[in-house]
């Protein structure tokens, strides 16, 4: 039988020269600088045959391919290979960013602006792939996984103030929050203000209310 677009894995790629292009994971697909490869990103930080992602019985698994500037799983250096799970994002070199997006959640080819946010407000974000928009701009290179996952808690409450600890417990999770700092989430918060300042130093998005916690003040367009 053949398999449906919307059930199968796409690749999207981000900040990069190929930003926007998506592929379908419906097989082994190469990637590497050379011309023969499924994916050829025309840069020399990239090794002729850079990485693979395979299709495999337990999903789709990504491998380095002894690649001199190597292959990143979500900030991390990639040891050999790993599966992937929704939203994983994989950097090769420092040339290209990949966000794979799992079947359940595909989101339709060529559609990617009308998946998001439609709120109104001048931040905009696209929560399948963890990109963000402010205006017409995109953030790029994207935020970090811990980043966007503040952002978005704060997006969701529009305009509502969330609590320190249900900051903490949500981007860290219940198990782990209880060891995570007051400084360690002032450092986050921090970071992400930095990267939107970077687009528009005009306006501050996340604001902080003594003794309440953070509310995101969304810019009108």
């Amino acid at each position: 039988m053949e398999q449906r677009s919307e059930d199968i894995p796409v690749l999207v790629a981000q900040a990069g020269p190929l930003n926007g292009e998506q592929w379908m994971l419906n097989g082994d697909l190469l990637v590497g600088r050379d011309l023969t490869c499924g994916i050829v990103i025309p840069d020399r930080q990239v090794s002729r045959h850079h990485a693979r992602f395979s299709l495999r019985p337990d999903g789709i698994f990504v491998e380095d391919l002894g690649s001199k500037n190597g292959t990143h799983f979500n900030g991390e250096r990639l040891a050999g290979g790993t599966y992937l799970t929704d939203g994983d994002v994989i950097q090769i070199a420092l040339a290209q960013e990949f966000v794979f997006i799992s079947a359940d959640s595909t989101m339709p080819l060529g559609d990617a602006d009308q998946n998001k946010s439609s709120r109104p407000g001048n931040l905009r974000l696209e929560k399948r792939s963890r990109r963000v928009w402010i205006g017409d701009k995109e953030i790029a290179p994207p935020l970090s996984v811990a980043q966007f996952e503040l952002l978005e808690i704060l997006f969701e409450r529009d305009g509502r103030v969330v609590t320190r600890k249900e900051l903490i417990d949500e981007v860290w999770g219940e198990d782990e929050a209880l060891g995570v700092s007051n400084q360690a989430l002032d450092a986050l918060i921090r970071r992400l203000r930095d990267r939107l300042a970077e687009v528009d130093p005009q306006h501050e998005y996340v604001m902080t209310v003594r003794g309440h916690g953070l509310r995101l003040e969304n810019a009108s367009r």
